[in-house]
């Protein structure tokens, strides 16, 4: 099986890359950040979370408190990396259970933050989707109905596209031009 991670930042499109795959190539796609959402609601990820941001962390249904979890983990990097140790390797266990269950040649993984998350050494091929940052911006304002602040400082939180390239085998130019036909080629070979 070979996985393929597919990633970019906030506004890029990555999620759209991701359904056009799975669509057009019949692939399943593992998105991390619904996946991450779920899993904070199990024990593990909880009991972490209440110890290293209290127990205001959830509410009082048992629901994770966005706000909450959200200003803490964008307060600084320290703040950011602790959370991030709780939640990454627990996602990347429950993908690669997910991954073994698949039984298709090929399997995508979605993630804004894969370099960063350490799913290099899981990933077989990296799909780098980016677009200029003024049309990321306002994807992402439209879409979270978030102020241009809020989206800049969720931006300032993950790795440049720049940075994220040398990892790339393939970058796909999101900015209003055909996306099937730079993926093509590159899909040819996942399925020789």
């Amino acid at each position: 099986m070979k996985i393929v991670g597919i990633t970019g930042g906030i506004g890029s499109g990555k999620s759209y890359v991701a359904r056009l795959l799975a669509t057009n190539y019949r692939v399943p796609v593992y998105d991390c950040d619904s996946e991450a959402r779920r899993l904070m609601l199990g024990p593990a990820i909880r009991e972490q979370l209440v110890c290293l941001i209290g127990p205001e962390a959830y509410t009082a249904d048992g629901q994770l408190n966005k706000p909450v979890v959200a200003s803490f983990l964008f307060a600084n990097v320290e703040h950011a990396a602790a959370v991030n140790g709780i939640v990454h390797p627990v996602v990347k266990a429950d993908f690669a259970a997910w991954a073994t269950r698949q039984g298709t040649p090929v399997v995508l993984v979605e993630s804004a933050i894969l370099i960063e998350a350490g799913f290099l050494d899981v990933v077989d091929h990296v799909v780098l989707v980016d677009a200029p940052l003024d049309l990321r911006i306002s994807r992402a304002m439209q879409r979270d109905g978030a102020t241009r602040e809020q989206v800049e400082a969720r931006i300032r939180h993950q790795l440049p596209s720049t940075e994220q390239m040398p990892y790339a085998d393939v970058v796909v130019c999101n900015d209003g031009r055909p996306i099937m036909p730079q993926l093509r080629f590159f899909m040819a070979q996942m399925f020789a």
